[in-house]
């Protein structure tokens, strides 16, 4: 075997291993995806109320489904040496790097325009809440009572919930009461009655908690992003170089059904 034909060799398994991880990250795109549509228990529920979200969801399948059906042009390619199915492959991956990057460029500076979004989704929820266990309810008081906050951006968030307006009664929602500022038993679900109208609950917004729980993971998510770009860039590498060294079209060897 010559030097360049073990080379090939090297590159195609190269490859080969790169798509087995291209299609794995699909497949997990894929899952988050389903898993934001299935989940009961966090607070992704609370946003469910949101066609835009539930249309963000099948997206993010769409998106996962996308590497998988590239991770096996790449391996067909890769394995029976056409040229025409690598140089598709390679232009793909340079695509979606593109896009990567702008969308991540849109994000960053409409990221005022995505908090407001998620302001107005939220807010509805706080305004329909019944205290009657919903699944997106039982969410919300989840988030709440483990962030130790109350509303988005603050208490008054809840100054709309139809209950608590009409009541006449001085009602807060019993999962945002301030354990420190109460005794005796309570309830973190439902509304409680505060015996005067400065209801005893935490101060802070979840939108700041949420904030909080971001900086302390970005690290995790930058290396994960930095990671598949440095995927995505080997499999560029690997994918030119194995259609430069590839010379003729042989698509005999492709299997034929």
């Amino acid at each position: 075997m010559t030097m360049g034909k073990g080379c090939i060799t090297v590159s195609k398994y190269f490859l080969f291993l790169f798509n087995l991880i291209f299609f794995l990250f699909g497949a997990v795109i894929i899952g988050f995806g389903f898993w934001i549509l299935l989940d009961n228990q966090t607070f992704i529920v609370a946003l469910k109320n949101s066609t835009d979200v539930e249309l963000a969801c099948y997206i993010l399948i769409g998106v996962g489904a996308f590497p998988i059906l590239i991770s096996f042009l790449g391996c067909l390619g890769a394995i029976y040496e056409i040229r025409s199915l690598l140089s598709l492959y390679f232009s793909v991956l340079l695509l979606i790097l593109i896009t990567q990057f702008a969308a991540g460029a849109l994000i960053y500076f409409q990221k005022d325009v995505v908090n407001e979004q998620i302001s107005k989704v939220i807010t509805k929820v706080l305004d329909k809440y019944s205290g009657n266990n919903s699944t997106t309810e039982q969410a919300w008081d989840f988030i709440q009572t483990k962030m130790e906050c109350c509303g988005w951006i603050d208490r008054t968030d809840w100054s709309g919930n139809m209950v608590i307006v009409n009541s006449s009664q001085l009602l807060f929602p019993c999962s945002c009461q301030n354990i420190s500022l109460i005794s005796g038993n309570f309830s973190d679900s439902g509304f409680c009655e505060a015996k005067t109208p400065d209801w005893p609950v935490y101060d802070v917004g979840c939108a700041a908690s949420v904030e909080r729980w971001l900086l302390t993971n970005t690290g995790v998510v930058l290396g994960i992003c930095l990671g598949v770009t440095l995927i995505e860039l080997l499999g560029m590498i690997l994918s030119i170089c194995l259609c430069r060294n590839v010379h003729m079209e042989d698509y005999t060897k492709v299997p034929k059904y």
